[in-house]
């Protein structure tokens, strides 16, 4: 059984009785009472939470997936071209150089101390000058 209503009276302006009208449609309701019960449940609803990401018009919202999303793609397809790249380069370096395991563990760390170190803003050319510094 539905819970019994409350009668409340309320006064409103000509201007904000025209807008309620004229939203109801939107808002797929039948009454105006409808219609004030949903807006006063929203606002309420609005006022006692922390996150008003709930309250963006869902239109925004689904643009904002659709836009991070698509970022998200671009980022995974250059990511997948430049891991193609560096495998390619890593295949042509190994079958020319004789790195034994030890080597190849010692330039690890220090390549991961390097972009630790410089945010991951390193440059060949950076390196290239330092090695040839050490020479």
């Amino acid at each position: 059984m539905a819970e019994e209503k409350v009668k409340f009276l309320m006064r409103i302006d000509p201007d904000t009785d025209r807008k309620i009208k004229a939203a109801m449609p939107g808002a797929n309701c039948r009454s105006q009472n409808e219609f004030v019960e949903e807006a006063l449940r929203f606002y309420c609803a609005y006022l006692t939470t922390q996150d008003t990401t709930e309250f963006l018009p869902p239109i925004f919202v689904h643009a904002m997936r659709g836009t991070i999303q698509c970022s998200e793609d671009r980022i995974a397809r250059l990511l997948f071209k430049l891991t193609v790249e560096i495998s390619m380069m890593m295949n042509v370096l190994a079958a020319g150089l004789e790195i034994d395991s030890t080597q190849l563990d010692a330039l690890r760390w220090r390549c991961v101390q390097e972009v630790k170190k410089t945010n991951g803003a390193i440059t060949f050319k950076d390196t290239l000058v330092k090695h040839q510094g050490e020479e």
